[in-house]
């Protein structure tokens, strides 16, 4: 069962899929990290919030 790795949330398989590299099997956010974003290598804050 994948998880991410910053908040430890259940993924499914298909957002692994779609969302991180082959060789990749946790991504480094995920929905539930609404303020954080994949900033090529990194993890960074969201400039502006996520959230509604």
């Amino acid at each position: 069962m994948p998880k991410c790795k910053h908040c430890g949330s259940f993924v499914t398989t298909a957002y692994v899929r779609v969302f991180t590299p082959n060789d990749v099997n946790q991504p480094r956010v995920c929905p539930n990290c609404p303020d954080l974003i994949r900033d090529g290598a990194e993890v960074r804050e969201a400039r502006s919030s996520r959230t509604r």
